[in-house]
């Protein structure tokens, strides 16, 4: 005996013997009845239809009777006796054939139909189908013919079944013997069909302890349109289209809202192709209602992940299958698998019960076996079939041969006892052969399935099913890596052991975020129904770690900044997500390719997108010390513009400049800068025109001052703790002093091609002076061989903060040089006074690096890379200072730069194996799941 919230359940030992299913809603009382040598501590439960049952033998009766007491207070007594009991014949009724039916009984629940009748297309008097199945409709509609022998057969099997619910009670708590199955095997007569599926699965009474739920998701359903719902009007007139009842708009709508209803109870499966075919049967035995609850106890319960887009229960049977056929018939089972055949086969005949390969009168009656004893009767007649082919399918050549041999015995099985008309079966046409078909009696087919098969236990089946599911899930997976492997380019450098590797720590950081993490972002956008590249993307905060982990380029404090452009660079449809194709991408950029390619992708991360206007703070600085005089702002962002733009471009933006008035201020400008109406919209724009053509290093845009300095600080980031650090230092400010005074030719030079008048362009500030005069330029003492050096390798505390001081110099500080001197002579483009002056020149506020000497001190703010290799300070109170917005550089500048230092071409060639950091990577995700399985709940997020 079995007790839960809703039932009380008994089985006896020897299975078939006895099973009894109560609904604590029937029961009315719950007594412990006097003792017998009979019936030794016996427990009286009576239910509403005034059948009384007693339970004896039982070794804790008090302690059952209190538990069944807590459940029935705990139980809704909202549904009344009539409704449900009127169809329990007690053992004492005289007349349980003259009890309304389950259909009548339905029909208060069913009531409000009006949401039924609310589609256009439909009057608004009651649709026939919410009250009767389709079969009962069409029968009333045609007269019925003389049925003999057939209806003979048919009134004997009603009569067996009156006599059987006399005996055992009828409805849910109905005895269920091997009488009861003897019944069932003989087939189960038309006007009881509908009833008894109800009652065995179960459907019946969820229906009705869920009253009117149908007719409100019909309701909620009307006019919505999804991916179901355009699924479903495409396979509805593919349903049992030979049918009468299908041939109609009656039948294709009740179809559609029993679908429909059932997509919206269930948006995790919504439709799947093969539900639409058992529906469609469903509907003819049934109401509208009865056969959603029958399909919910299909879905859900009797063949549980079957109708999914991945259709896994289907599988994990599949794999019974092919189990048991290796068991009982071994040597059909080794041509089989050679042929290929189980897979193809096995799953048109469990996803639709047979309807679809088998005649409809013969199928039915496999249904009826099914929903009293489940995919035990489905595996059984799958064997039956096999066993009865052995031969033939042991002398086939290839599948399409063994297919047809399968597919004409099936097509045979008749049903002759069948009192419905007979309806052609469509795939009997594409399998009919010359020779004339032997046909198989569908009573004989189940009778020697049970004969030969019947050892077949439902524990068994259950254990089987855990074990397949396991293999099943795994061959699932191993194939969505492989499909996500393939879609990878193969240019991308990884081989495929490590994509795969890459794919699962990939997966992992989602999965670990959806069961585990707080944020839950990446696990609402997952998908089952995408594509599987699709189906597992991981955010910005996900990607940070991923990147910390495998990243070749670690930089410290700097290595989130760096992630976070990364990110903001790959997320190309700005969904703040990024997919596994899309991550590969980021990675390869930085571990295969040539020095130019690593450092092409090292340049992307410090432009826009990647690049955002929040990390560039100079820029947002030197804003406040501009005015909004137009005219001098006109200039200066056209001559900006001149050195990265072809003439298409410059003529479509100065029509845009000359559209914007004078209101061209320079937050109007750093706006600009991030808006799609801007020279880099128009070079993406060129490249997506492109796109078949390999992106070279002249389609790269330049790098203004503030970009160029966002890229030293990574650069000074990323050599810490490298084993040359020191001589990674002194390369990179001997590079880094080489761009700049690069940088100032070009903008001279830009000056003089352009033409373009620079008087008054900082006329807000009275201290400025325009570039083509002569400044007053005080004289740096120092070589100008002499660079700035960045601290000693001992000096932990100041590497750690070495990313800050560079940066805070470089965009603190805005220095101009003599194009080309090379004499070391600074020009300033805000004069200082000469107290400035003489702070800034003092030896204490900047390090000297000689060609002999590595030794320097700590960066500290006043210290900044000048021109001519110069280290010129500014006072901390010189807030005005700003970033020259003319200066640019272009990459191959920066590459031919950098192949100067063999110390900086050694450090991006050097070869890192990804392998090792996945497994470190692998290691704490180990430690993170083990961790948290010990761990409360709500510890975590």
């Amino acid at each position: 005996m079995f007790i839960s919230n809703n039932y009380i359940c008994f089985a006896s030992k020897e299975e078939d013997a006895c099973r009894l299913i109560i609904p604590l809603r029937e029961v009315t009382i719950v007594e412990k009845a006097d003792s017998s040598s009979v019936l030794p501590s016996p427990l009286s439960i009576s239910t509403k239809s005034k059948m009384t049952f007693l339970f004896a033998n039982l070794k804790d009766r008090d302690f059952l009777v209190q538990r069944i007491s807590d459940f029935l207070q705990k139980t809704p007594s909202k549904q009344t006796g009539s409704s449900i009991g009127g169809t329990k014949a007690s053992v004492s009724d005289p007349a349980p054939e003259s009890l309304p039916t389950p259909q009548e009984a339905s029909e208060p629940p069913a009531s409000p139909s009006s949401p039924l009748s609310s589609p256009p297309s439909f009057s608004t008097q009651e649709i026939p189908t919410t009250s009767q199945g389709l079969l009962k409709v069409f029968q009333k509609n045609s007269p019925m013919e003389d049925l003999g022998a057939k209806g003979a057969k048919e009134k004997m099997k009603e009569e067996s079944w009156n006599i059987h619910f006399f005996e055992y009670g009828r409805g849910m708590c109905m005895y269920r013997t091997a009488k009861t199955r003897e019944l069932v095997l003989k087939g189960i007569p038309e006007s009881l069909r509908g009833e008894l599926w109800l009652l065995f699965s179960g459907a019946w009474n969820e229906m009705v302890t869920h009253p009117g739920y149908y007719a409100e998701l019909v309701e909620k359903s009307l006019g919505k349109y999804s991916l179901a719902t355009e699924e479903i009007e495409r396979d509805l007139h593919r349903s049992m289209p030979e049918h009468p009842a299908f041939q109609n708009e009656l039948g294709i709508a009740a179809l559609r809202r029993v679908l429909t209803a059932y997509a919206f109870r269930n948006p995790t499966i919504g439709y799947c192709q093969a539900m639409n075919i058992v529906t469609s049967v469903l509907l003819l035995y049934g109401s509208e209602e009865e056969a959603f609850w029958l399909l919910v106890a299909l879905c859900e319960r009797m063949l549980p992940d079957y109708y999914n887009t991945r259709v896994v229960g289907a599988l994990v049977d599949q794999g019974i299958f092919e189990e048991l056929t290796r068991d009982v018939l071994p040597r059909l089972s080794e041509k089989m698998q050679e042929l290929g055949v189980i897979s193809s086969i096995s799953l048109s005949w469990f996803l639709t019960l047979f309807l679809s390969v088998m005649p409809f009168e013969s199928a039915v009656v496999i249904v009826d076996c099914f929903f009293y004893e489940g995919i035990k009767v489905i595996l059984q007649v799958a064997l039956a079939v096999l066993d009865a082919n052995v031969e033939q399918l042991l002398d086939c050549n290839d599948e399409g041969e063994a297919m047809t041999v399968l597919g004409r015995y099936l097509d045979n099985v008749v049903n002759k006892q069948s009192i419905s008309p007979p309806i052609p079966h469509l795939h009997a046409l594409l399998t009919s052969g010359d020779d004339p078909p032997v046909e198989v009696d569908i009573f004989d087919l189940l009778r020697v399935s049970y004969e030969k098969f019947s050892n077949l236990r439902a524990d068994d089946i259950e254990q089987m099913r855990f074990k397949q599911r396991l293999k099943v899930i795994q061959s699932l997976e191993d194939t969505a890596k492989r499909s996500v492997v393939r879609a990878i380019p193969g240019d991308i450098g990884f081989s495929i052991e490590e994509l795969e590797d890459l794919y699962m720590v990939f997966k992992a950081k989602h999965l670990a975020s959806q069961y585990w993490g707080g944020n839950r972002s990446a696990a609402v956008h997952r998908d089952p129904s995408l594509p599987y590249l699709e189906q597992y993307r991981i955010d910005a905060s996900q990607f940070r770690e991923l990147f910390a982990s495998l990243t070749p380029w670690a930089c410290g404090s700097h290595t989130p900044v760096l992630a976070g452009r990364m990110f903001r660079l790959l997320d190309q449809n700005k969904d703040s997500l990024i997919n596994f194709k899309e991550f590969v991408t980021g990675m390869s950029g930085m571990y295969h390719g040539d020095l130019t390619e690593k450092l092409k992708a090292l340049y992307k991360l410090h432009l826009p997108p990647a690049l955002i206007p929040e990390e560039a703070e100079s820029a947002l600085e030197a804003a406040h010390y501009f005015t909004e005089d137009s005219s001098s702002e006109a200039s200066p962002l056209a001559s900006d513009l001149d050195l990265f733009l072809p003439w298409e471009a410059q003529a479509l933006l100065q029509e845009q400049q000359e559209g914007s008035g004078n209101e061209d201020t320079p937050e109007r400008r750093e706006e600009k800068g991030t808006s799609p109406p801007d020279y880099r919209h128009y070079l993406r724009m060129w490249a997506k025109e492109k796109e078949a053509q390999k992106e070279t290093i002249k389609d790269l845009p330049k790098m203004n001052q503030e970009q160029f300095i966002e890229l030293c600080k990574t650069l000074y980031n990323m050599f810490s703790e490298d084993p040359m650090e020191q001589d990674l230092y002194h390369a990179i400010a001997t590079v880094a002093s080489l761009l700049l005074r690069i940088g100032e030719v070009g903008k001279k030079f830009s000056a003089l091609t352009t033409k373009k008048p620079r008087d008054g362009a900082h006329s807000g500030d009275p201290n400025s002076a325009t570039e083509e005069d002569e400044p007053p330029t005080p004289k740096l003492h120092q070589d100008p061989t002499q660079e700035c050096q960045p601290p000693a390798a001992g000096d932990r505390q100041a590497k750690a903060s070495g990313d800050m001081h560079l940066g805070k110099a470089l965009q603190d500080s805005h220095v101009i040089v003599e194009g080309g001197s090379g004499e070391g002579q600074g020009s300033p483009s805000l004069l200082l006074s000469d107290d400035e002056t003489k702070d800034d020149m003092s030896m204490s506020s900047y390090s000297v690096v000689s060609t002999g000497s590595l030794q320097c001190e700590d960066l500290t703010e006043d210290t900044v890379l000048v021109g001519g290799g110069a280290c010129s300070p500014t006072a901390t109170s010189r807030a005005g200072g700003t970033v020259d917005t003319d200066w640019c550089i272009s990459f191959e500048q920066i590459l031919a730069s950098i192949l100067t230092e063999s110390v900086l071409v050694n450090f991006f060639e050097k070869r890192v194996d990804i392998g090792l950091k996945i497994k470190d990577q692998k290691k704490v995700e180990r430690q993170f799941s083990t961790s948290s399985d010990h761990e409360p709940p709500g510890v975590l997020g």
